[in-house]
């Protein structure tokens, strides 16, 4: 017990030494605490999406009528925002809900629309393709990857955390019930001619992203959190054939990626940077997204935790002292005053905001695993 003792106060008089020499630079957060990370904390994108009595014939013709009580979101932007210029190609999705299954379509403009992977599961982004990334619980954890190119080839995928804490691909998990169809809008794989793209719709089964044994049906306001992603390469014509450019050492150059809400780094494995999808049965012609109370506390636990791991980093270890990072203790957010704070080893951390008026506590740690406590539990 007296080693186990002598070793805590070590690693705490190690974290008050590193403090005493480490902080942000007041100036980095003059005008904001998220100006340091800039390029992670823009708002992603919201979209509403409604309820319908009667779903899509999944064909990949997104002209049908029930089509029409739908939204398009905004054009795709390239995966870092701001940073790069906007895709020279247009890119759009909309979305509807029943009560089995949540329906997508996309138009993705091409004037060169090409695919030759055929076998379920192939690396379907080494060609053109379409993406889907969905989190329903919104913990960045346990979530699902859906890509297709332009002959309705599918790789599907589960993954329980990002790859960057530790996570893992199931490759072999497959989207049961899922169905999906793909319009070419001119000739596949014909570099003779100029297309105009293709367009593809799907119906993704509640049951079939559901954790555990009850299937979870969003309710009027469920808040999930997804985003989309188009890979495109740069290719030429050659003996009739597509063919990817390459550089001068003869690998492949680096594919674009455009997406729906821009991740701010080069990297669609960020469940924290993706939009949000809140579902609703009410007409939604006029209703725009707000982003809730809740995911505004969130950001400063995502504040924290890239702080704790830029610190971990540089020093092998995590830190309980928020004045490490320039933060106080006590927040305000819509003006209601938010109390955070950190517990950490050297190996791990939480970090924990909590309304002084509310009675939840949410909470991070140190493989970005966001969760809801009750105030009177044991934290």
């Amino acid at each position: 017990m007296h080693n186990q003792q002598s070793t805590l106060l070590k690693s705490y008089l190690k974290l008050l030494a590193i403090a005493s020499v480490f902080s942000v630079p007041l100036t980095a957060i003059a005008q904001s605490p998220f100006k340091i990370f800039s390029n992670l904390f823009t708002i992603p994108n919201g979209y509403v999406v409604t309820h319908t009595n009667t779903p899509p014939i999944i064909d990949g013709d997104i002209n049908d009528p029930v089509w029409q009580q739908a939204k398009w979101t905004e054009d795709f932007r390239d995966i870092e925002g701001d940073l790069k210029p906007n895709p020279p190609l247009q890119t759009n999705v909309k979305m509807l809900w029943d009560d089995s299954c949540l329906y997508i379509a996309g138009q993705i403009h091409d004037p060169n629309v090409w695919a030759y992977l055929k076998q379920h599961d192939q690396v379907v982004f080494r060609d053109n393709d379409f993406e889907v990334f969905i989190n329903p619980n919104n913990t960045t954890h346990q979530y699902f990857e859906i890509e297709y190119n332009a002959v309705n080839t599918v790789f599907d995928l589960f993954l329980n955390k990002p790859y960057h804490n530790g996570g893992n691909a199931m490759i072999n998990w497959n989207v049961e019930g899922l169905r999906s169809a793909v319009k070419v809008q001119g000739t596949l794989n014909d570099p003779s001619d100029i297309d105009k793209g293709w367009t593809i719709e799907m119906a993704i089964p509640f049951k079939a992203i559901s954790i555990g044994n009850n299937v979870q049906v969003p309710t009027e306001g469920t808040l999930w959190r997804i985003n989309f992603s188009r890979v495109e390469w740069d290719t030429k014509a050659e003996n009739g054939k597509y063919v990817k450019l390459k550089d001068k050492a003869g690998h492949n150059l680096p594919e674009h990626n455009w997406v729906w809400s821009p991740q701010g780094v080069v990297d669609m494995h960020w469940p924290e940077r993706w939009g949000y999808l809140s579902f609703t049965k009410s007409n939604t012609n006029n209703t725009a997204f707000a982003l809730p109370y809740s995911e505004m506390q969130k950001r400063y636990l995502w504040l924290i935790y890239y702080h704790e791991k830029k610190w971990h980093q540089q020093h092998q270890i995590y830190t309980p002292l928020l004045n490490a990072f320039a933060l106080d203790n006590s927040i305000t957010i819509d003006n209601k005053v938010n109390e955070l704070r950190i517990e950490a080893t050297e190996h791990q951390f939480i970090a924990f905001i909590k309304d002084k008026q509310d009675n939840v506590t949410w909470a991070i740690n140190q493989e970005g695993l966001i969760r809801q406590y009750n105030i009177n539990s044991d934290e």
